[in-house]
C-alpha cells in the first residue's frame, strides 16, 4: 500500500430530529449528531467520512451528567481534536493511523469529561467519521475501487461469505406500543430487537422487562418464518448494560422458560455494565457482547468468560477496530453480527457491507443488520435522499429484509460516492495549505 498523507482537514455536524424520544439504558434521546469529517492528502485526492454520536449508548454516565446536547458537544470535541491531530501524518492503512491517535483521544476525552473511567467506546464512537474518510482515502490514493479491495488480506477471512438475504432487524424500544409492534409484524420483519434494562431500580427494572417480553411474545409468538431453521421469529434481547448481576439475568432467563419465550431468544446482547464479570457459559441462551468489546482484546476477555457473539459496529467504533474485533471471533470460532446506532442511511450501508459479508448466526439461514433509524427520525425520507445510493434496490426493505444483488456487491453500497449534501457541509471555503 502506497503512504497517504493528510494535508487538509476539515469537521462538522448536523442535528437530527427523531420522532419521539427514544428509550434504552435507562434514559431517552431526541435527536442525534451526525458528523462529518473532510480528509485531503498531498496528492490532491479528498474524502468525506459520517458519523452518528450517541452518547447515551457510549457512556451512559456522561451522558447522565450533562446536558443532551453537552455530552454531543464533548464527543464532537474530542473528534475536532483527533481531526486536527492527524492533519499531517502519514499512513498505509487507516489501522495505523487509529492505533497512533487512539491515546491521544482517549486522554484528551478524560480532561474534557473530567472522568479518569471514560469508556472507550465514546472515543471510539467519536472517531468514527474520521477512520471512515480515512479508508475511503486509502483507497483512492491506492486506486481501490471496491470495499473487498480496500480491505487488508490479513483481515478477509471473516468477510468471505455473501448474503443475498440480509434480515432487517427493527428495535422495539420502551415507548413502543402494541400498535407499533403489530406494524412491525405486518410489515413482515421476522427477527425483532428488544430493549430492556427499562428505568427504575432492580426490581421495577426486573418486573418491566418480564412484561416486556410477554408483550413481544403475544404479537410474534404464533407468527412463521422460512428464514429461521425453527420457522418461528426470534428475539434478540438488549440489556445494554444495566443488569449489576448474573442472578437477575438467571432470573429473567427462567421466568422466559416458564411463559415459553426462551426456545425463541437468539440473543441476549450486553447484559452487564462495565466492569461486572461473570462467567456465562452456564446461561441456556446465548449470552452476546456489544459495546464492552471496545476492543480485540476486551473480545478475548468476553469469551473467556463464555459469550457466545460479538456485535461488530463499524458504524460507532470505527472499521479500524472492528476488522480487529472480527478477526478475534473468527479465530475463536464466535459469531458476528451488525448491530445498529440508528445511524443514517449512508452509514447503514457500511453496516450492510459487513453483514452481507459475514457467516450465519446459528438458527438463521440469512444475514442480520440491525437498522432503526426509519423507524425514529423525524426526516428519514429527506436523509435517503443524501445517499448517493438512494432508489437502488438493495437500500429498501422488502418483507424484512434487503435483497442483494451483484449490483450491490459490485458497487459496494455506493460507498465510493461522495454524498453532496455533505460535502458540502464540509467543502473548503476559504483556506490556505499552510493551515489545517
Amino acid at each position: 500500500m502506497l503512504v497517504t498523507d493528510i494535508r487538509y482537514v476539515n469537521t462538522t455536524f448536523e442535528r437530527e430530529p427523531l420522532v419521539k424520544p427514544f428509550g434504552f439504558k435507562g434514559g431517552f434521546l431526541s435527536d442525534l449528531w451526525q458528523t462529518v469529517v473532510l480528509l485531503e492528502s498531498s496528492s490532491g485526492r479528498s474524502s468525506i467520512g459520517l458519523g452518528t454520536q450517541s452518547v447515551l449508548w457510549s457512556d451512559s454516565a456522561v451522558f447522565a451528567t450533562h446536558s443532551e446536547a453537552g455530552g454531543n458537544a464533548l464527543m464532537f470535541a474530542v473528534l475536532e481534536f483527533a481531526a486536527q491531530a492527524a492533519c499531517g501524518r502519514s499512513f498505509r492503512t487507516p489501522l495505523e493511523l487509529l492505533d497512533g491517535l487512539f491515546e491521544e483521544a482517549r486522554e484528551y476525552a478524560v480532561r474534557i469529561t473530567e472522568r479518569p473511567d471514560l469508556r472507550a467506546t465514546f472515543v471510539l464512537n467519536a472517531l468514527v467519521a474520521l477512520d471512515h474518510a480515512a479508508w475511503l482515502l486509502c483507497a483512492r490514493d491506492n486506486g481501490l475501487g471496491s470495499f473487498d479491495e480496500m480491505i487488508p488480506e490479513a483481515y478477509r477471512e471473516p468477510l468471505l461469505h455473501r448474503h443475498d438475504i440480509v434480515a432487517s432487524v427493527p428495535a422495539a424500544g420502551f415507548s413502543s406500543t402494541r400498535e407499533d409492534l403489530l406494524a412491525l409484524a405486518d410489515a413482515g420483519y421476522f427477527i425483532i430487537k428488544v430493549k430492556l434494562g427499562h428505568p427504575g431500580g432492580p426490581e421495577e427494572m426486573l418486573a418491566r422487562d418480564k412484561r416486556r417480553i410477554e408483550e413481544i411474545h403475544d404479537v410474534f409468538g404464533d407468527r412463521e418464518t422460512a428464514h429461521t431453521e425453527s420457522g418461528r421469529i426470534p428475539y434478540y434481547l438488549d440489556i445494554n448494560g444495566r443488569y449489576d448481576s448474573i442472578s437477575q439475568l438467571w432470573e429473567l432467563v427462567e421466568h422466559a422458560d416458564a411463559v415459553g419465550v426462551l426456545d425463541q431468544i437468539i440473543l441476549v446482547e450486553e447484559p452487564f455494565p462495565e466492569g461486572y464479570e461473570a462467567d456465562v457459559s452456564d446461561l441456556p441462551v446465548r449470552i452476546a457482547a456489544d459495546e464492552s468489546a471496545h476492543t480485540d482484546a476486551d473480545a478475548r476477555r468476553l469469551i473467556d468468560m463464555g459469550y457466545g457473539a460479538i456485535a461488530l459496529k463499524p458504524i460507532a467504533k470505527t472499521v479500524s477496530m472492528t476488522l480487529k474485533i472480527a478477526a478475534e471471533a473468527h479465530a475463536r470460532g464466535i459469531p458476528c453480527f451488525c448491530a445498529d446506532l440508528t445511524v443514517n442511511p449512508i452509514l447503514v450501508e457500511w453496516n450492510k457491507c459487513f453483514a452481507a459479508r459475514l457467516e450465519p448466526l446459528p438458527g438463521l439461514n440469512v444475514g442480520l443488520l440491525e437498522t432503526n433509524g426509519h423507524q425514529n427520525y423525524l426526516d428519514w425520507d429527506r436523509m435517503m435522499g443524501y445517499n448517493p445510493a438512494a432508489g437502488a434496490s438493495w437500500t429498501e426493505v422488502k418483507a424484512g429484509a434487503f435483497h442483494l444483488d451483484s449490483d450491490f456487491f459490485a458497487e459496494s453500497g455506493g460507498l465510493f460516492e461522495s454524498s453532496s449534501h455533505y460535502l458540502n457541509l464540509v467543502r473548503p471555503r476559504h483556506r490556505s495549505d499552510a493551515g489545517r
